[in-house]
């Protein structure tokens, strides 16, 4: 058996899949490259006779990864407490962690019953779902049924018991159906959305209200950095006033798309000054849920704005 550490190349091509999963835990890219920079730290403090030892680098990182999130989850969800106003996870582009999850899950927890169809989602429902998990229910489910793997692994990274884990797993699940995160078709999804525009530019009220579903809900995120709404906007009527409102007070506010993780999105501007991003979910063929993201620390992955 060699002796000799993995090569660096090696080690450092985990880094995006980390990232991806570190991301699903956290809900904000800054906060999942706090964990995967603690991860690398703590893989280069050990000896090269430590390193050299570890069979499987990729396991190893995904491991620390996950225990340093599962720490860091408890302090989060005290920050996001204390946060200003309404708290939405980072909208990212759609391509940006493409690949990153697993298949199925070596366990032989195939049935579709016993595991939610999420290899790639990102979107901003499910990570919403996620943040009303418990730090250990989130853990373990994204582990299983995002990254596949099996609930003994899971079970040493939580401490808990396999039949525990399994147990996390499922009640995140419950979490994930009962709040119907299902995408729907791309086509639906960008006919609802260019409707909602195309209602919008034309500021007639009743036009906009028929884009809507009737328990649609509006969410801005501006961290106290920048203004935003501070209480969640609901209902076709104070949707659509609170959205012709906007446009009204912003005459100069550009709206140009852009592919985020949720889907056909927009891009804010205003006299060519990036502002913000806007992005949707949607339920049978009308808008129901509007996310709007102008907290500035959460467009980085939007940067530079040509």
């Amino acid at each position: 058996m060699s002796t000799d550490p993995p090569p660096l190349a090696d080690v450092m091509e985990e880094r995006r899949r980390l990232l991806s999963l570190a991301y699903r835990m956290m809900g904000t890219l800054s906060e999942a490259e706090d964990v995967v920079q603690e991860t690398y730290v703590r893989w280069y403090r050990q000896s090269e006779e430590e390193r050299a030892a570890i069979r499987n680098p990729a396991a190893w990182l995904t491991r620390v990864a996950s225990r340093v999130a599962l720490d860091a989850l408890t302090s989060a969800r005290a920050r996001r407490e204390r946060y200003i106003g309404q708290w939405l996870p980072e909208p990212v582009p759609a391509d940006l962690f493409m690949g990153t999850a697993s298949g199925s899950p070596s366990d032989g927890a195939g049935d579709p019953a016993d595991r939610v169809t999420l290899d790639e989602s990102v979107g901003t429902a499910l990570l919403t779902v996620l943040e009303a998990m418990t730090p250990a229910e989130r853990v373990s489910f994204v582990l299983h049924d995002v990254f596949a793997l099996p609930f003994p692994e899971i079970a040493e990274i939580v401490g808990r018991t396999p039949a525990a884990v399994r147990q996390l797993a499922t009640s995140g699940r419950r979490h994930v159906q009962q709040h119907r995160v299902v995408p729907v078709a791309a086509a639906e999804h960008d006919r609802a959305v260019r409707a909602f525009l195309a209602a919008t530019r034309s500021g007639d009220l009743e036009s906009l209200m028929r884009v809507l579903a009737p328990d649609v809900e509006l969410r801005s995120d501006g961290g106290g950095v920048v203004s935003a709404a501070r209480n969640a906007v609901v209902g076709t009527d104070r949707v659509a006033r609170f959205v012709l409102g906007v446009m009204a007070k912003q005459p100069r506010l550009q709206l140009t798309e852009l592919q985020t993780a949720d889907g056909l999105g927009y891009r804010l501007t205003i006299d060519g000054q990036f502002y913000g991003v806007i992005s949707f979910g949607v339920e049978g063929g009308r808008v129901a849920d509007v996310w709007l993201v102008l907290n500035p620390a959460k467009l980085s992955s939007w940067l530079p704005f040509p």
